[in-house]
């Protein structure tokens, strides 16, 4: 190697060490130009993921304590201490365990219990139009086969087209379709 290229080797050198400790220069002002906005994120995201996996968990022990209180009143249903303390915990599993005691002085307030109510009270009265009110809502779990009870009940009043018509809302897709095509083919004759 010459002279000369030693001479620019140690300047390219130089330049970069040079340049390197500027952005440290820059670096060090902005930090304290911004120390205690920096500082503030900082701490305002630690204290945020803290309060996050404390909720967490205090929901997640909330669970337990409600499934381990459900788990006794599906064993006693008496139990008017835990039915008070699932009430407390959790008012969905709450709901289900009066829904499945079926004690009559109580209100049920979640919309999937009322509509089963109402799809029950339907069946028992052999009632077209309340069935044909519950198979309407959107998200009803037994939808499909509300509407096969409706045209159910009308070929038993001789409302043949009518349940003919009916059968046609429920799709091919659906876990009613079996009991679809058995009606269909009664249906056939009359």
């Amino acid at each position: 190697m010459s002279l000369k290229e030693n001479v620019d080797f140690v300047k390219e050198e130089l330049n970069s060490e040079e340049k390197f400790l500027e952005g440290f220069v820059k670096l060090e002002r902005f930090f304290k130009k911004y120390k205690l906005l920096i500082i503030s994120a900082v701490v305002i995201v630690v204290v945020a993921v803290i309060a996050i996996s404390v909720t967490s968990y205090l929901k997640e022990q909330n669970k337990i304590k409600a499934n381990i209180v459900f788990q006794e009143l599906l064993k006693n249903p008496n139990d008017e201490k835990a039915l008070e303390t699932l009430k407390g915990l959790n008012t969905r599993l709450y709901e289900i365990v009066l829904f499945n005691s079926q004690k009559k002085d109580i209100s049920i307030n979640t919309k999937f219990f009322k509509e089963l109510l109402a799809y029950e009270k339907a069946i028992k009265e052999q009632n077209i139009k309340k069935l044909n009110d519950v198979s309407m809502e959107k998200n009803f779990l037994l939808k499909e086969f509300a509407i096969f009870n409706r045209a159910l009940i009308l070929a038993q009043t001789g409302k043949y087209e009518e349940a003919k018509n009916a059968l046609k809302m429920i799709p091919e897709t659906s876990q009613v379709k079996d009991l679809v095509a058995l009606l269909e083919h009664y249906l056939i004759t009359k």
